[in-house]
């Protein structure tokens, strides 16, 4: 019986390894999909031959995007909407989440309870539209940012961080004289990158595809994200796509035979995901062991 349990221990881990990469696959698979769509000809797209590998490389479906200028405007703005509301988001997070990890501040499980509460409830869409209107912030950038300051889930996830780290270090600080501030940015700081660099991550990402927001706030269209840029010039380049299909003829089908909407869209997927994609191996080592670490205990 032991000599067999070796070879058990072999075979079970390439059954592991054999769902793990059909799962790596399946999750891969899509993003493969659209990347090949988006290099393909109108042509090859619309007869289905695109699978996995483009078909007649051509570069079109990009080019109608770019070229007048437009995306580069909303790329600007979604970078300054994503790095200023990251900044903001992880100091809000961080302010208060360490006072309400220790227990010797007053009131605060009444303040948890009322954090809690709107993880559970909110205002809706109308009395929030009301409120950035009577605010005066309306097609302002703070439209965004204030409402969305603070994420109630990654405040838990921080606080449950900061209340696992040895209380010791603390004590022996504030023997030798350091105060709160001192203690949080020499102490606890430091030891919080990993947790830090993942809260970084899902906040970028969360501002990065922000779209009913900008929709409802952002009424200039020079201010504009990336997302809602891109949906606009979709159906734009669409819709003419089909004008010009209707109206010239043959004309209309030589242009249909150069760019589609699934091109264009398969373009916009491939634009809007490439910067993240970019920057996520750099969190990658951060990013596990900070969510680990700040899911122990509740």
């Amino acid at each position: 019986m032991s000599g067999n349990q070796p070879l058990l221990v072999k075979l079970v881990y390439v059954l592991v390894y054999v769902l793990l990469a059909v799962l790596a696959m399946m999750t891969l698979f899509p993003f493969i999909h659209v990347l090949a769509t988006s290099m393909s000809s109108s042509r090859a797209v619309m007869s289905g031959e695109v699978f996995l590998w483009p078909k007649e490389i051509t570069f079109l479906s990009f080019s109608n995007l770019i070229d007048d200028g437009q995306l580069f405007v909303a790329m600007k703005n979604t970078v300054l909407i994503t790095v200023v509301g990251t900044v903001l988001n992880i100091a809000a997070t961080i302010i208060a989440a360490y006072p309400l990890s220790r227990k010797r501040l007053k009131g605060r499980n009444a303040m948890l309870m009322f954090i809690t509460f709107t993880m559970l409830f909110g205002g809706g869409i109308i009395p929030n539209y009301i409120l950035i209107k009577t605010l005066g912030i309306m097609n302002s950038y703070w439209a965004l940012w204030l409402p969305g300051l603070l994420s109630t889930y990654n405040f838990f996830v921080m606080k449950t961080f900061f209340e696992n780290l040895p209380s010791e270090l603390e004590e022996s600080a504030a023997i030798d004289g350091a105060n709160d501030l001192v203690i949080i940015w020499k102490i606890i700081l430091p030891l919080s990158m990993p947790i830090i660099a993942a809260l970084t991550l899902f906040y970028a990402v969360s501002w990065w595809n922000s779209y009913m927001n900008v929709l409802m706030y952002i009424t200039g269209s020079g201010k504009q994200s990336l997302m809602v840029k891109l949906l606009q010039m979709i159906d734009t380049t669409s819709q003419n796509l089909l004008n010009s299909n209707a109206t010239n003829g043959g004309e209309g089908a030589a242009m249909q035979n150069l760019v589609t909407p699934e091109g264009i869209r398969a373009a916009a997927i491939i634009i809007s995901v490439a910067p993240i994609l970019t920057i996520y191996p750099f969190l990658q080592k951060y990013f596990v062991k900070g969510v680990l670490i700040g899911s122990i205990k509740g």
